[in-house]
């Protein structure tokens, strides 16, 4: 099918400001995300995976994947906020409640 001049095809190295990506977007950007982290074994990654106990990740990973999260979503993440997200799911979760301010 063949899509009229109207109609976007999401890019991610092109981010519109004028529309928020969906929370099934968001799952998905985290997980890459966290994939991408060569401490974090692809087979044990869920959304409910907890980053220390089921990851085998240490604080200063945690931090560094808050980082990344950054990077992702174009905005700083508190680190009082930082300290209660140790799961994709938690992330995903607060991404979405900040969609005013996320790319």
């Amino acid at each position: 099918a063949l899509l009229s001049p109207f109609e976007k095809v999401w890019n991610p190295a092109w981010r519109s400001f004028a529309t928020k990506p969906a929370a099934e977007e968001i799952k998905q950007r985290v997980l890459k995300v966290v994939a991408a982290y060569d401490k974090v074994s692809a087979d044990k990654l869920t959304l409910e995976s907890h980053f220390i106990n089921d990851l085998g990740l240490d604080s200063l990973d945690h931090v560094e994947v808050i980082m990344a999260m950054e990077d992702e979503f174009g905005f700083e993440i508190p680190d009082g906020d930082a300290e209660k997200l140790f799961r994709p799911a938690d992330i995903v979760q607060y991404i979405a409640d900040k969609e005013d301010i996320y790319e």
